[in-house]
C-alpha cells in the first residue's frame, strides 16, 4: 500500500503543477510571448490565458507601459570643434511584443546607440551657439530619427529630452563673463535712459515754469500798466478839473524834481529846459508878494502892482 499512496502523491503533484503551467494570468499592459518547441506560437494578452502544458512556454513578458530610460552624459563634437557632453532622456513604448521580442536583441541598448550616433550627427553641424540655443530643433530631429528606425522593432519613441548641455570650463567661464558684461551693459544702458528721461522731465518743468511765469509777469505788467494809465487819466482829469496856473504847475515841477533825481544810479542829471519858466514864475510870485508888503513899510510908497496881471493857463489838451 505504501508505494501506491507514494505513486498517486507524484501524481496529485504533477497534475498540480500542469495546472499552473496551463493557467497563465498576465497583469494589465502587459504581454507575453509564447513559443511552442521554441517556435512563436501567439502572444498573451492581460487577463486568464490557457496553454499547453510542457508544450507551450512563456519566452518573454513585456510591459506595454510608456517607459522612461535616461542615458549617461555623451562627448559630442560641435562644428567650431568644441566637446560638449549631453545628457539625454527618450520616452518610448512597446507598441508590437512579438517585433519587440524577434526583431531586436535588446531594444534599449539598440536605442540607446542609435541616440548616441544620431546626437553625433545632428551636432556635428552645428556650432556651440546654435546647439545651445536650438534645443527644440535637436529633439525634433533625433524623434524623427529613432522613431523611423524603431518602427520595425515594435516601439514607438513619444519624446526625446535633452537634460543638459555641457561646454567646456573655459567655454563656460567665457560665457559667464559675456553675460555679466552683457547684464553690466543693459544696467548701464537703463541707468542712462532714466537719467535721460529725468532729465527731459526736469526741462519740460522748467518750461512750463518759465512760461508761466512769463505769462504771469505779462499780465501782471500789463494790469500794471492799466493802473498807471487809470492813475494819468485821472490826475489828468483833476488838473482839468482844478484848472491850476502857471505858478501851482511851476511849484509841482519844482517839487517833482527831488524824486527824478532819486536812486543810486543816477550819476548824470539832466535839467530841462523849462526850469527856467517855472523858476522865473516862481520868482515873480514870491517877487509881488514881497511888493505888497514893503510898500505898507515904506508909508505906502513902493512899487506899483499892476491892476491887472496877465496870466497864461498853460495848454492842456
Amino acid at each position: 500500500m505504501e508505494p501506491v499512496i507514494i505513486v498517486l502523491i507524484i501524481l496529485v503533484v504533477l497534475v498540480f503543477i500542469a495546472l499552473i503551467k496551463t493557467i497563465q494570468v498576465i497583469p494589465q499592459a502587459s504581454a507575453a510571448i509564447v513559443e511552442r518547441f521554441g517556435r512563436y506560437t501567439r502572444t498573451l494578452n492581460a487577463g486568464l490565458n490557457i496553454v499547453v502544458p510542457f508544450i507551450d512556454t512563456i519566452r518573454n513578458r513585456i510591459d506595454l507601459r510608456e517607459q522612461v530610460v535616461p542615458f549617461p552624459p555623451q562627448p559630442v563634437i560641435t562644428q567650431d570643434n568644441l566637446v560638449v557632453n549631453i545628457d539625454t532622456v527618450i520616452y518610448y513604448q512597446v507598441t508590437d511584443a512579438r517585433a519587440a521580442t524577434y526583431e531586436v536583441a535588446s531594444y534599449i541598448q539598440a536605442i540607446e546607440q542609435l541616440t548616441v550616433t544620431t546626437l553625433r550627427n545632428i551636432i556635428g553641424g552645428m556650432d556651440l551657439e546654435r546647439t545651445l540655443t536650438s534645443r527644440e530643433e535637436i529633439n525634433a530631429a533625433l524623434r524623427g530619427v529613432l522613431d523611423e528606425a524603431t518602427g520595425k522593432w515594435g516601439i514607438r519613441v513619444n519624446r526625446v529630452e535633452l537634460k543638459a548641455i555641457e561646454p567646456p570650463t573655459s567655454i563656460q567661464d567665457s560665457m559667464e563673463k559675456q553675460m555679466r558684461a552683457d547684464r553690466d551693459k543693459r544696467a548701464a544702458i537703463l541707468q542712462a535712459e532714466g537719467v535721460r528721461q529725468s532729465e527731459i522731465l526736469r526741462a519740460e518743468g522748467e518750461k512750463q515754469s518759465q512760461i508761466l511765469r512769463a505769462e504771469g509777469e505779462a499780465k501782471a505788467a500789463a494790469l500794471r500798466a492799466e493802473g498807471e494809465a487809470q492813475a494819468v487819466r485821472t490826475v489828468f482829469e483833476a488838473i482839468h478839473a482844478g484848472d491850476p496856473d502857471q505858478k501851482l504847475l511851476s511849484y509841482q515841477y519844482l517839487q517833482m524834481l527831488p524824486k527824478i533825481a532819486e536812486g543810486d544810479a543816477n550819476k548824470l542829471w539832466i535839467v530841462p529846459s523849462e526850469i527856467g519858466d517855472a523858476l522865473k514864475g516862481l520868482s515873480g510870485a514870491m517877487g509881488n508878494f514881497g511888493g505888497i508888503g514893503g510898500g505898507s513899510g515904506n508909508g505906502g510908497t513902493g512899487a506899483q502892482v499892476p491892476a491887472q496881471e496877465r496870466r497864461e493857463k498853460p495848454s492842456i489838451d
